[in-house]
């Protein structure tokens, strides 16, 4: 009986039952990134060839999932516009993470007055909403990618500093940071050889969720005409084109791209839970 009870079988069974949700958004992610970096040759049509002839057409052999207001192929489209739509969101983790990290890395280690400093600051951008900081810069720069990028990285920021600062606390506190402290490694050889790869999963995780959010920020911004320019392929862009078809009574182009960003955030989400899920049990 006392066997039975260590094994745990009620987390043993949560844990079967959430691998094939698993799974299934891995292999989602890896097939819409594959059919982000496969676009150009895989796509049926050119994203932007405009035939208002066949406006609003519905499925057929020539356009598998119909066309938009413009007579552009959707699926043409939805499969170029994905390459935007996750370029996007990498450029806001990759930034926000790797600044992240280093002020979290650097208000841990060196403390006192520079870690009060480095809290504080990043504190402050807490108090401004990122999407809002988005919406005042593109405003400013005029439409493209790379403003609303550099925003939201901004604003994502402070989120990995802060999960940075208590995961090094933590490592510090142990008795192998001491160790090669004694043994005369350098701050920055123990950060860089020990510290950082400890604590890469939890962060990497992190930076998997941030990624959803990005893509629902910046296709937010491209429906509200605030993202890429006009003619270029984005899922968020082609939800703001679709608005007067879903009026005329054809929602496809507009409901597809909603799927996708929807799926895509959902799937990414899970994995990176997943991950952190899996680093949370390895450290118990």
């Amino acid at each position: 009986m006392t066997a039975t009870l260590l094994r745990r079988p009620g987390l043993g069974r949560l844990r079967t039952d959430r691998a094939p949700l698993h799974r299934i958004c891995l292999a989602f992610v890896v097939l819409v990134v594959l059919a982000a970096l496969l676009a150009p040759w895989i796509a049926p049509q050119d994203p932007n060839v405009v035939d208002l002839g066949d406006a609003l057409a519905g499925p057929s052999g020539e356009h598998l999932l119909g066309v938009d207001a413009s007579g552009r192929d959707t699926l043409a489209r939805l499969l170029t516009g994905a390459r935007t739509s996750l370029l996007g969101p990498l450029g806001v983790v990759a930034f926000s993470t790797l600044a992240g990290v280093a002020v979290g890395v650097t208000a841990a280690w060196r403390g006192g007055w520079l870690d009060s400093v480095l809290s504080r600051s990043t504190e402050l951008v807490f108090a401004f909403p990122g999407l809002l900081l988005a919406i005042l810069i593109v405003s400013v720069y005029g439409e493209g990618l790379l403003a609303p990028v550099l925003a939201l990285a901004v604003a994502y920021l402070p989120y990995v500093s802060r999960l940075t600062r208590s995961l090094v606390l933590a490592e510090r506190a142990r008795p192998y940071v001491e160790a090669y402290q004694v043994q005369g490694h350098s701050g920055l050889q123990i950060c860089l050889r020990h510290v950082l790869p400890g604590i890469a999963p939890v962060v990497l995780a992190q930076a998997t969720v941030n990624f959803g959010y990005a893509l629902i920020d910046l296709a937010g911004l491209s429906f509200l005409g605030l993202g890429v320019p006009a003619l270029t392929p984005d899922w968020g862009r082609m939800v703001f084109d679709g608005q007067s078809a879903v009026q005329h009574g054809y929602p496809l182009s507009a409901v597809l791209p909603c799927l996708a960003i929807v799926l895509t955030v959902v799937a990414f989400n899970v994995v990176g839970e997943r991950w952190a899920d899996q680093v949370a049990r390895r450290d118990r």
